[in-house]
């Protein structure tokens, strides 16, 4: 069986084909390795980044976890009314690199945080700007 010489005009096209299937490839792969690095730095989709309430509490809990870490702050309200916010934060590598444990957060601890409310009214969560505790001292983590 005798094999006939491709034609340039065929070549090129067997090329473009497989060049478009390769293009296609690398497409797909980029957008599924995007979408967990686009709904991991969501912060700005779940909670006003142009407001900023105060709650003033004890933690009742950290979740040492990546990818937030997790401080939660038991609040009194004026009848004694106990809410517990949910206070995400940034990774542990963050907190390490800042000299922070989970252990210095302090369980148990009086704190009043600074944070960036949830967008949704009646949730019960927040971003984190600052921790100050009661001897005065702050750990900011706005990034100023």
């Amino acid at each position: 069986m005798s094999r006939r010489p491709m034609s340039n005009g065929s070549a090129a096209l067997l090329l473009a084909a497989a060049l478009s299937l390769s293009a296609a490839a690398v497409l797909v792969f980029l957008a599924a390795a995007a979408a967990p690095a686009l709904a991991h730095h969501a912060s700005v989709a779940e909670f006003d980044m142009d407001k900023q309430i105060t709650l003033n509490g004890v933690i009742s809990k950290v979740d040492w976890i990546n990818p937030h870490v997790y401080i939660y702050i038991d609040c009194k309200d004026a009848q004694g009314n106990v809410t517990t916010w949910a206070m995400e934060s940034l990774p542990t590598r963050f907190f390490h690199s800042m000299g922070l444990s989970k252990e210095m957060l302090g369980q148990g601890q009086a704190v009043t945080i600074a944070a960036r409310p949830a967008k949704v009214e009646g949730r019960h969560l927040g971003w984190i700007v600052s921790i100050t505790y009661p001897d005065g001292h702050v750990y900011d983590f706005s990034g100023h």
